[in-house]
C-alpha cells in the first residue's frame, strides 16, 4: 500500500487541549505584558536622560570653546554663555545654568572652567523614579 505525505485529521479528542494551550499562551503575555512594557518605557526614559547628558557634556566643551577664543574679548564670559546655550537642541536652555569661573580679565597661562547643569528626572508612569541635577565642567587652559 502506497502512502502519501498526509498525516491523519485531527480527531475530536485532540481539539480542547489544543485550544487549551493557545488559551494559556494568551493568558501568560497578559500577564508579562505590563512588566514588558514598563521595561521597555524605563529604558527610553534612560535613553532620553543620557542624551540630555551628552548634550550638556556638548553645552560645556563649546563654552570652553569659546572662552578660549575670546580671551582678549570684553564680553567673553557672557559669548561662553551665549555660546553653552546655543550648542543644545533640544533642552529647555531657561532651566540650563551655566557658569564661567574666574571671571575676566584672563591671562595667559590661567585656568578658565565652564560648568553647565541641567535638571532631569526619570518618570515611570506619573511616578519619578529618580531626579537630580546633569553637571558637566570643562576646563581650558588660555594661551
Amino acid at each position: 500500500m502506497f502512502l502519501s505525505g498526509r498525516t491523519a485529521a485531527p480527531t475530536d479528542t485532540d481539539r480542547p487541549a489544543r485550544r487549551r494551550s493557545r488559551g494559556q499562551a494568551m493568558v501568560e503575555f497578559t500577564l508579562i505584558l505590563p512588566c514588558l512594557l514598563l521595561l521597555i518605557l524605563g529604558i527610553y526614559q534612560f535613553g532620553q536622560t543620557y542624551a540630555d547628558y551628552i548634550q550638556v557634556t556638548n553645552a560645556a566643551r563649546d563654552g570652553g570653546r569659546k572662552a578660549l577664543v575670546s580671551r582678549g574679548d570684553t564680553n567673553g564670559v557672557s559669548d561662553a554663555i551665549t555660546a553653552a546655550k546655543n550648542a543644545t537642541w533640544w533642552l529647555d536652555t531657561s532651566k540650563m545654568s551655566v557658569t564661567v569661573s574666574p571671571g575676566q580679565p584672563w591671562t595667559q597661562g590661567q585656568n578658565v572652567t565652564v560648568t553647565v547643569t541641567y535638571p532631569y528626572s526619570i518618570s515611570l508612569l506619573g511616578l519619578v523614579v529618580a531626579s537630580g541635577t546633569l553637571k558637566s565642567a570643562t576646563t581650558v587652559r588660555m594661551e
